[in-house]
């Protein structure tokens, strides 16, 4: 099994725009879902948001993005980013996981989501929050 890891910008109503201009920068394939599309959308007004979306070229190039919902604070620079870890194998992504939480703070347990086998979110002891899922038919 391999894994890879990708910068997941932070961002509230443009990462359908941010996505769509890094895709005309550095070429490649756009996927997104949107929270209606998850089945996550708490506020109807943001049901077309982004849930998840990433840019990948042929070239290595590699970014993710998501819409923060209005629920939760943000603002621009602050937690601008997560560190996306992604793997096609649940056991090694588990035992990551495993690893990566002790002595931190877990924000989202890893469990089934809408978009993923395995989906879990943690902010570890030096500040630093990680997204580990399991990939479903994308890289």
């Amino acid at each position: 099994m391999s894994i890879s890891t990708t910068a997941h910008i932070n961002l509230r109503g443009t990462a359908r725009e941010a996505l769509e201009f890094y895709r005309s920068v550095f070429g490649g394939d756009l996927v997104a879902a949107t929270y209606a599309d998850a089945g996550a959308a708490q506020d109807p007004a943001e049901a077309d948001q982004i849930i998840w979306g990433q840019v990948t070229s042929p070239d290595g190039f590699r970014i993710m993005a998501f819409d923060v919902p209005a629920a939760r604070p943000w603002n621009p620079g602050e937690h601008a980013y997560y560190v996306s870890v992604r793997g096609t194998d649940a056991g090694e992504v588990t035992a990551y996981w495993k690893k990566l939480s002790d002595g931190s703070t877990v924000l989202q347990d890893l469990a089934p989501s809408g978009w993923s086998p395995l989906y879990g979110m943690l902010t570890d002891r030096f500040g630093v929050t990680w997204v580990l899922d399991v990939a479903v038919g994308y890289s």
